[in-house]
């Protein structure tokens, strides 16, 4: 099916040092399932043919103060392991965006971005609409958390909406692989990088 790209959006999720850069808190966990699809070479070089063609590029970074003020003094789950380990801290190089996927001055940086959902807590949604976006493709960390937690946001407010499956990645190739085949396919039409390049050149 063919793609307007004017009216298409990539949406990339957290492709912050924390994830995707060695030495970031993060990154030895999704390693290996970044290797697995070498997802951060194709959303790169994806990112890139997809802006020339007229496509709109999002970054959803997630960050917090340094005392973590935003979240609770109790924190649970996922939040409560990433303020116990001191990530995603907008003061610190963990929680800037990694130097392959530096946003170009005609991208657009989401705002707000405290937990999983990109559109909980954001501007995402006011960026596409004003945009006049209706087919948001996904892409980041992690595969099963934020990129999953998105896509169902996404399909509920009516988006088409794409799940790049090698473009993103989680702390373990089960738990990327349970997403992908299991969940992904109930909320989004799961595409790899190539098949959604033919589909904007169709």
């Amino acid at each position: 099916m063919a793609l307007d790209p004017s009216t298409t959006a990539i949406v990339c999720i957290e492709f912050q040092n924390e994830f995707a850069t060695p030495g970031g808190k993060l990154h030895d966990a999704v390693k290996g399932v970044m290797e697995s699809t070498n997802m951060l070479e194709k959303t790169t070089k994806l990112t890139e043919e997809a802006r020339k063609k007229g496509v709109a590029i999002i970054h959803a970074p997630i960050t917090f103060s340094d005392d973590y003020r935003e979240l609770s003094s109790s924190p649970y789950g996922i939040l409560a392991n990433v303020k116990a380990g001191g990530a995603f801290k907008a003061s610190e190089w963990g929680g800037a965006i990694c130097d392959s996927m530096k946003p170009h001055p005609e991208d657009v940086v989401v705002q707000g971005k405290r937990g999983l959902c990109g559109f909980a807590s954001t501007n995402l949604d006011f960026i596409l609409r004003q945009r006049g976006i209706r087919t948001v493709v996904l892409s980041g960390f992690l595969t099963n958390c934020c990129v999953e937690s998105t896509m169902r946001s996404a399909y509920e407010l009516g988006y088409n909406v794409i799940t790049l499956k090698d473009c993103c990645a989680a702390t373990s190739q089960e738990q990327h692989d349970a997403a992908v085949n299991f969940t992904y396919p109930m909320f989004s039409k799961p595409t790899t990088a190539e098949e959604f390049l033919q589909q904007l050149s169709a």
